[in-house]
């Protein structure tokens, strides 16, 4: 809702009478301001260090770039075949608006082939950031705003763009990125982690899908496993993801927690890969919109608060009320109550295990990875042209790398001990009790 704001100026008299006070003791006694001038001259400091930095390895990437549209990209054996060619590098200088900043350029000549001289040849790019006073402002303004908002992934192709760099190459460097990121995770392994519990859930990407697995490890830091390009229903797609799993590392013998969307393609691939005894908690937030979603408005709300307090209540009591609203429901809406009852005693699997409350909470549900799925929908926002389940894959791995150096532990790691002791306890139908005093 918008808000109306006072702005003070000078010419405002009871303004000036009112801070004049202040203004006199805070000048009488300067000791008052002296930490806080401190403060303002080290984030300075640190604001500038930063923009530098950023500055100087952002613009010598596209240099490199705008140098591999004169001269093809930098490959070895490729000198004699090419008019332009690549002749070291060297020292420069880019204005920032008010500042310059020292950077390391490629270095291009052009080479005839009849007398085997050779003359410089300029970079499009470096050629205009040094012609355009405007320019250096605008690229300023682009640092600026990856500083303020930590979007540091949009200021590469912003600045290439504003420079005069094209979309074609931009997408070459993108597409190479990320092809190295999804290699990298593709090829990461787990034998040295104890994966606890696995959640795995979709996210659409215009008409293409892409299956995410997140692991957490016995001291609750996350850890991306896998992506697949395809849907939770889609059980040729679920079981090659798992099996791939197995092959780097997530031992199946190894008793853990499956926190799926729902899918029945993905709970038999569970099943098929892991056995048949695997431990799995439906999410509850999947379930509740399932349901919901086969009511009409007016039942919508009472539906939400009902399976809430179910859950709340946990165990056998929680199941006994879904049971009871289920029979309810049918008589209007059976589809709601098919819904509902569907996979109802594995909403309470937590439950049975144990865990603690803030244990629960984490696991009870796929947040993890709707967490990770909005951060990513952020930073992908503005791709709107999907045009291959590959570049979804692609995109999606990007998106995972920067968002995995954010991860923190899962809420009630403390208590993760609970869980695999409870684990491995359940084949003999005895659960370690939670302690009064669990978190």
């Amino acid at each position: 809702m918008p808000k109306n704001y006072h702005v003070v100026n000078h010419d405002d008299k009871k303004a000036t009478l009112k801070s004049e006070p202040l203004a006199q003791a805070l000048a009488k006694d300067g000791q008052m301001l002296l930490p806080l001038l401190d403060l303002i001259n080290t984030a300075q400091c640190a604001i500038d260090d930063l923009i530098d930095v950023m500055g100087r390895a952002t613009i010598e990437a596209i240099l490199k770039m705008s140098a591999a549209e004169v001269a093809g990209p930098k490959q070895q054996g490729k000198k004699a075949s090419r008019e332009v060619r690549y002749y070291g590098s060297q020292s420069g200088r880019v204005s920032l608006k008010e500042r310059k900043i020292q950077v390391n350029k490629p270095r291009l000549r052009r080479f005839n082939a009849d007398d085997g001289k050779s003359v410089e040849v300029e970079i499009p790019a470096y050629e205009a950031m040094n012609s355009n006073d405007s320019l250096s402002a605008r690229m300023l303004e682009i640092l600026m705003a990856g500083v303020s908002t930590r979007q540091y992934a949009t200021v590469l192709p912003e600045m290439a763009n504003t420079v005069g760099v094209s979309k074609s190459q931009i997408s070459r460097e993108t597409i190479e990125a990320g092809e190295k990121v999804l290699k990298e995770l593709a090829e990461k392994r787990f034998d040295d982690k104890l994966i606890l519990a696995v959640w795995i859930d979709g996210i659409q990407l215009g008409d293409y899908h892409v299956i995410c697995a997140v692991g957490v490890d016995s001291s609750g830091n996350k850890h991306v496993l896998g992506l697949r390009q395809g849907a939770t229903e889609n059980a040729e797609v679920v079981k090659p993801l798992l099996e791939d799993l197995v092959e780097r590392g997530l031992d199946p013998k190894q008793k853990r927690l499956f926190v799926l969307d729902g899918a029945k393609a993905l709970r038999s691939a569970v099943r098929t890969v892991f056995g048949d005894e695997t431990k799995v908690q439906r999410c509850r937030n999947h379930k509740t919109r399932n349901v919901v979603g086969y009511l009409p408005k007016g039942q919508q709300h009472q539906a939400r608060i009902t399976l809430r307090s179910a859950f709340n209540l946990g165990g056998r009591n929680g199941k006994e009320k879904l049971e009871q609203y289920a029979s309810w429901l049918e008589r209007e809406w059976p589809n709601a109550a098919g819904s509902l009852r569907e996979g109802l005693d594995e909403l309470f699997t937590i439950d049975e295990l144990g865990l603690s409350k803030s244990l629960k909470r984490s696991l009870g549900s796929t947040n993890i990875i709707d967490n990770s799925h909005s951060a990513a929908r952020q930073k992908i926002g503005r791709v709107k042209n999907w045009q291959s389940g590959e570049m979804a894959l692609r995109w999606m791995a990007m998106a995972y790398d920067v968002s995995s150096k954010k991860f923190k532990r899962i809420m009630g790691y403390n208590d993760l001990w609970m869980l695999e002791a409870n684990l491995n306890a359940a084949d003999e139908k005895t659960v370690v009790a939670v302690s009064v005093t669990a978190s």
